[in-house]
């Protein structure tokens, strides 16, 4: 395999993973800003820079909750629940077990088409990474 993780050779043996868990989160063009892959602590934990790693994930972390304090805190003000509403994902009932489930839209796959992701909020705002986040520009 080629990219971030091929220069650890042999995966089993270092993280415990298979060779196909370390690709799985390979850099990849195109992606929603918000995609896992694009995290900046996964970046420096696997670039092995775990303390600036776990310094990026406490941030994330925080701003994360900020996030979350900032909707609660307008649902106080407005008096509406305003419920968090996943980008990509409906919630509906099981036809067969009457479970609340949640449905993939593919509203995702028009959207990296179309490369318009203005729905995705910014959550990864270190700008190091953003201008070095492993993908190729050209």
């Amino acid at each position: 395999s080629s990219g971030i993780n091929a220069e650890y050779g042999e995966p089993e043996k270092i993280y415990h993973f298979t060779a196909l868990a370390c690709t799985l989160n390979e850099p990849e063009e195109g992606v929603a800003p918000t995609d896992s892959r694009r995290r900046p602590d996964q970046r420096l934990m696997e670039n092995q820079n775990y303390l600036d790693a776990n310094a990026m994930k406490v941030k994330l972390e925080e701003a994360q909750r900020a996030r979350r304090r900032a909707r609660e805190a307008q649902i106080v003000i407005e008096g509406t629940p305003a419920k968090y509403q996943p980008k990509w994902f409906k919630k509906q009932t099981c036809d067969i077990t009457g479970d609340d489930i949640w449905r993939f839209t593919e509203e995702y796959w028009e959207c990296k088409k179309n490369m318009t992701w203005d729905r995705c909020p910014v959550i990864y705002e270190d700008e190091a990474y953003v201008q070095d986040d492993g993908l190729d520009e050209t």
